[in-house]
């Protein structure tokens, strides 16, 4: 037998719980609130941990961290920020966490077939072209230190403000200003040198 919630009283047409509404609902037990949190968020979640940490194997098991660590910040959640900023700012830091883990271990990046990130419907040529290009990228933004590739990409790859930087990356907008500013003389030195 279903149970039934007929305090939640929906009718055809209502509009979809807003965040402030689901954020109640999971602080107060209720399991399917926190089901719609991520069934809204966790694509964007995994397209930023693929642009934060590349096309790692482990993005799966990223995203399920990011949210795992979420669930209990909703209850300490002030609504000093949006929903989706404070997932993101989960996001990144399981993937600055992911980075400086890669970095001490000296994993390559790069150890995946990047095919399977290339437009299906591309030529032999182009994605081999693609892969050339996109081996290059990742080899040059695995050299920047965490802070500064999360800035970066926030930045120029996804096109946020610095405002939006800094809040995701849990800093001022001067210093995430500053790190976008340092990746990008480190990327062009090492343009210059490859």
């Amino acid at each position: 037998m279903v149970a039934v919630n007929r305090s939640a009283r929906v009718t055809v047409g209502d509009a979809p719980p807003d965040d402030d509404e689901l954020i109640r609902r999971v602080v107060a037990g209720e399991r399917s609130a926190f089901e719609e949190i991520y069934r809204r968020h966790a694509d964007h979640v995994f397209a930023l941990l693929t642009r934060l940490v590349g096309p790692d194997r482990e993005r799966e098991d990223l995203l399920q961290d990011v949210f795992i660590r979420l669930h209990p910040a909703l209850s300490r959640f002030r609504g000093d920020c949006s929903l989706g900023t404070l997932v993101f700012r989960i996001a990144t830091r399981v993937a600055m966490d992911r980075l400086r883990h890669l970095r001490r271990a000296r994993t390559e990046l790069v150890d995946f077939d990047l095919e399977d990130e290339i437009d299906p419907a591309a030529t032999p040529a182009e994605v081999t072209e693609r892969v050339e290009q996109l081996t290059e990228a990742l080899a040059q933004l695995a050299q920047l230190a965490p802070k500064l590739r999360i800035a970066f990409v926030l930045r120029e790859v996804m096109g946020m403000s610095y405002q939006e930087v800094a809040r995701i990356a849990d800093t001022n907008a001067a210093a995430a200003r500053m790190r976008v500013a340092l990746a990008r003389r480190a990327l062009a030195k090492l343009g210059r040198s490859s």
